[in-house]
């Protein structure tokens, strides 16, 4: 059956408290309270610092049966070396801990810069270094630094498919050569709605969809209006039965028609006037995706965009 997440990019934001979380609940409790008012959410300490495999553990243990978190690399391989010698760092990031979330690792992210350009043969390299199993991971993190050899550091239940997810924000990825290479390792292109300010395309590149709404009309602070949301209701029904829309945005001419489904992952991260969790609430109550999910407060909030 198609997997369809809607989720939050983060929980850990100061002005949430509150607001949608209740007033007084403890800090330590914000993502169990989280993970049960959305279907996914997307770790994105991990882009900043490689976590443990204690962090991720507490993680799974946090979180109901049959969630599902996405990971977001470390921007050290995508922001500092800019793919360049990143095969220790690779190795580095699946020593972590990241596959200690078992049974609930989605996706894993690795967002570009805007100042990073597409070059081909590196891009190519960057690819080939990324685990398509967890098999294929636990042989990577074998080559990590010797600290970060710790008890735990290859723990993982069986043997998993993996996927990737690649978010790009300069124009030099607007290439087909850009897709084809995607295909060819069967890593998905971001649908990433940035209010305009980075390159929007809805290439379909692997075996499922990975979106990130980063504000309707302003970057990461406007909500998205109920218009809005029907908008991608109807794209994410089209994509997830296997379908592009007849509007569809691409960069190349060449369409994957290959999937008679697909499964998707949509994160929301216009966190600054706390709109992402009721956005995406909302929008699992559109595709009929909320039954079983607790009651949240604020949810009679308007939707607008402001």
């Amino acid at each position: 059956m198609t997997e369809v997440r809607i989720g939050i990019s983060g929980w850990r934001y100061a002005p949430w408290r509150g607001d949608f979380y209740p007033k007084g609940l403890a800090q330590k409790n914000e993502l169990h309270f989280a993970s049960r008012a959305v279907r996914s959410i997307e770790i994105n300490g991990s882009f900043y610092a490689l976590q443990t495999p204690q962090r991720y553990a507490s993680w799974y243990a946090d979180t109901p049966d049959g969630f599902v978190f996405s990971v977001k690399a470390p921007r050290f391989i995508t922001h500092v070396r800019r793919l360049r010698e990143v095969e220790t760092p690779v190795a580095n990031f699946f020593a972590s801990g990241v596959l200690s979330l078992r049974d609930k690792l989605g996706p894993i992210l690795w967002q570009f810069p805007p100042s990073f350009k597409f070059d081909a043969e590196q891009f190519e390299h960057f690819l080939s270094l990324l685990p398509q199993s967890t098999d294929s991971a636990i042989e990577t993190a074998q080559h990590c630094n010797a600290e970060l050899r710790k008890p735990g550091y290859l723990d993982h239940d069986k043997k998993r498919p993996l996927r990737h997810a690649v978010e790009i924000r300069n124009k030099s990825f607007v290439d087909p050569a850009f897709v084809a290479l995607l295909r060819r390792y069967r890593v998905a292109l971001v649908v990433a709605d940035t209010a305009g300010k980075w390159p929007y395309a809805e290439d379909l590149t692997g075996d499922f969809v990975y979106m990130r709404l980063h504000g309707d009309a302003e970057l990461y602070a406007s909500g998205y209006s109920e218009e809005a949301l029907t908008r991608w209701q109807k794209r994410i029904e089209a994509w997830t039965q296997g379908r592009e829309p007849a509007d569809a945005k691409l960069i190349s001419e060449e369409r994957d028609q290959t999937r008679a489904s697909r499964d998707l992952y949509c994160y929301f991260d216009n966190d600054i006037k706390v709109r992402a969790p009721y956005d995406a609430r909302r929008l699992l109550e559109k595709l009929g995706l909320a039954e079983g999910l607790e009651t949240v407060p604020g949810q009679e909030a308007p939707h607008d965009s402001s």
